[in-house]
C-alpha cells in the first residue's frame, strides 16, 4: 500500500491502516474478520470474498489476504469449502478446536509423566504468557 490513508472494503467494512506504527496489514485483516465473526457481525455461513477479490478491493497483495485467511482457518473461525469458497465457520468451531488442542495437550502431559497439578500449571503459564504478549 503506497498510501498512508486507510483503505476500507465496502461489503466487509474492513479498514486497513497503512500509516507508520500500524499493525501489519495481514494482522489488521485477520483481527477485524475474527472480531466480526466472534461478535456475529459476520454470521456463520457468510461467504467471504475470494483472496484475489479482497486483495484487489483493499489494494493488498493476494499473499497478504491468503496469510490472514490461513490464520483464521487455523483458528477455526473460517473454513474453505473447495471451489465453493471460504465461509465464516459455526461459532462452536473455535470451541471445538480449542477442546481438541486441550485434549492433545492433556494426552501429551500424561505420557510425559506430569501430575495433573503440573499439567494444569504448565497450561496456565502458557496461556498467561500468550495473552500477556501482544499478537
Amino acid at each position: 500500500m503506497g498510501e498512508n490513508r486507510p483503505v476500507t472494503s465496502t461489503n466487509l467494512r474492513i479498514r486497513i491502516d497503512g500509516s507508520a506504527g500500524s499493525a501489519a496489514p495481514y494482522e489488521q485483516l485477520r483481527a477485524q474478520i475474527a472480531d466480526r465473526a466472534r461478535s456475529g457481525a459476520l454470521p456463520a455461513g457468510y461467504k467471504l470474498p475470494t483472496v484475489r477479490g479482497l486483495a484487489e478491493e483493499l489494494g493488498l497483495a493476494a499473499n497478504t489476504v491468503a496469510k490472514a485467511y490461513r490464520a483464521l482457518e487455523a483458528d477455526g473461525l473460517i473454513e474453505t469449502r473447495g471451489r465453493h469458497g471460504t465461509f465464516v465457520a459455526a461459532a462452536e468451531g473455535s470451541s471445538r478446536e480449542a477442546a481438541a488442542a486441550a485434549q492433545a495437550f492433556a494426552d501429551r502431559a500424561h505420557r510425559l509423566g506430569l501430575t495433573e497439578a503440573e499439567a494444569v500449571a504448565a497450561a496456565a503459564e502458557a496461556v498467561r504468557a500468550r495473552y500477556a504478549t501482544p499478537s
